[in-house]
């Protein structure tokens, strides 16, 4: 199927009946100028006309640059059927074109406006001629017209015969509260585009089935010659079709000619985010931030090995890239990936032994990323074989003006001791925990002289941390480091480390070496 299709994005006004979205006139332009310049939609809906004088500030800031920019006839409003209102309000503000709401099912008509069709055609024809008697193109809305194709479409047709030769450039069919299947889609459209062959239908649809998309590709096999999306599936109740998921449905499925550039989709993706307040899940098609992370180890051992667990939606498409997640299911081929990518080369030992510990960590911590990974690799490479002490249980509490207290378990050499603590925080209580067990063994801590703790760069609140502990052992400095989500344990583990150092030290009667 190649042939030309439009999407038109009503973010600006479908997708503001989100509950609790509401756009500054600021937010709008950029958001206009973003989705007709980088986006490159055939057209934006940007808000309906009367709603308020801040509103119409906004149509018309958006309206102003269009017409500078000559993508006036790309920028429409919701209009109603009350003559002369809406179109005053649109040309107002440097419109031009309306997308006039009418009644497209019988039971709206009698129940809502309590008119008949006649007497709801008188109005529509009357508005109509006011709106193109001021120069506005004209698009019409069949409000709920799938309930009203389904339950009286001798409404539909006589509707349609009275409008299809009064100058609308465009009939919209709205899928108002997402009732329909593909089928029904694909079924419907084709009899309206066989009944009106002249006419240009759009396909408007919602999401309350989750149907969305998928009604989007059958409204096109129908022969729809638009279909309407908001970015991030923004919309009344269950929202709208998905702008990203239907421009790439259609260009991949069908083959359709489309103006999107896929490049742009996470960037308006993230604007719309930001500006809405309303969250992208992870997991959304194309534009959620793990979709192109493999988790699974014989995932990234099928890529590896010829591009197995790859398919057209390639990441570099939408200017992202695939990743490999580090965790409990990580296998070689993940931890692979990720070195490549970090340009590290390790042994196949130094590997398992990495390997081991991401694993380790991953049943404690859901996501373990790239960036965390030179912290890991540094502290398996430094940790030495030896195991003199061995941390089995640790309890550490702190509280707003409250001393910390710790209370620890270990074993030394095969000897289990506790001991608890007390101290100001929580490093501070295990520290005077550990001398406890240690004056037990006849050994003591040198000075700490420095402590640093980081995070990757760009690292999260649920990043690893990486604990680096500067001694001075009666005039030679030490150094250790430990790693784990918490900062405070990742301290703990650098102390043990430089003990581990220590008891190795006397058992041999010489100095550890450094890895």
């Amino acid at each position: 199927m190649s042939r030309q299709v439009e999407i038109m994005d009503t973010t600006l006004r479908d997708g503001e009946q989100t509950q609790g979205v509401s756009f500054s006139p600021d937010e709008k332009i950029n958001l206009a100028r973003a989705l007709l310049e980088r986006v490159r939609v055939d057209r934006i809906e940007v808000a309906s006309a009367r709603v308020s004088a801040r509103e119409k500030e906004a149509v018309a800031k958006i309206n102003r640059w269009a017409e500078e920019n000559g993508l006036a006839d790309r920028v429409e409003v919701l209009g109603f059927v009350d003559h002369t209102l809406s179109v005053d309000w649109i040309c107002d503000t440097g419109g031009r074109v309306v997308n006039l709401l009418t009644k497209g099912s019988e039971k709206h008509c009698r129940l809502q406006l309590r008119k008949t069709l006649d007497l709801h055609l008188a109005d529509i024809l009357r508005t109509v001629d006011y709106a193109l008697s001021r120069g506005l193109t004209v698009n019409v809305y069949l409000e709920d017209w799938s309930n009203g194709y389904r339950d009286s479409p001798d409404y539909v047709f006589a509707l349609m015969d009275r409008l299809q030769n009064i100058g609308v450039r465009r009939f919209m069919l709205p899928d108002t509260l997402g009732v329909m299947t593909p089928d029904e889609v694909e079924a419907a459209i084709g009899d309206m585009c066989r009944r009106y062959p002249e006419l240009h239908f759009d396909f408007h649809p919602h999401n309350d089935y989750g149907l969305g998309t998928a009604n989007c590709l059958y409204a096109v096999r129908g022969g729809a010659r638009g279909v309407h999306c908001t970015v991030n599936c923004l919309g009344e109740r269950a929202g709208n079709a998905s702008l990203a998921e239907v421009a790439v449905v259609l260009r991949d499925k069908l083959g359709v000619d489309l103006q999107v550039d896929e490049s742009q989709l996470v960037g308006i993706s993230d604007m719309v985010e930001r500006f809405s307040g309303k969250r992208v899940a992870a997991n959304a098609p194309i534009v959620g931030a793990d979709v192109f992370t493999q988790t699974a180890g014989i995932h990234a051992d099928g890529d590896h090995k010829g591009g197995l667990y790859q398919s057209p939606l390639r990441p570099e498409r939408f200017g992202r890239s695939h990743s490999y997640a580090l965790g409990k299911m990580s296998g070689k081929a993940s931890l692979r990936k990720n070195l490549e990518r970090l340009g590290i080369e390790l042994t196949e030992e130094q590997q398992r032994k990495v390997l081991a510990r991401i694993v380790e960590l991953g049943d404690s911590k859901q996501l373990i990323t790239t960036d965390d990974l030179p912290f890991i690799i540094a502290d398996v490479l430094e940790s030495e074989s030896y195991q003199h002490i061995r941390l089995l249980g640790c309890a550490i509490t702190s509280g707003l003006d409250l001393e910390s207290t710790a209370s620890i378990r270990v074993e030394v050499d095969g000897e289990i001791h506790t001991a608890a603590g007390a101290g100001n925080g929580g490093f501070d209580a295990f520290i005077d925990a550990i001398d406890q067990v240690l004056a037990r063994h006849d050994l003591r801590l040198p000075e700490l002289v420095d402590y640093e703790v980081r995070i990757p760069k760009g690292g999260h609140t649920s990043a690893l941390t990486e604990c680096i502990i500067t001694w001075d052992d009666d005039g030679r400095t030490r150094v250790t480091r430990g790693v784990h989500v918490n900062q405070v344990f990742a301290s703990v583990l650098a102390t043990l480390k430089l003990i581990n150092l220590l008891l190795e030290e006397r058992r041999t009667g010489h100095s550890a070496p450094r890895p």
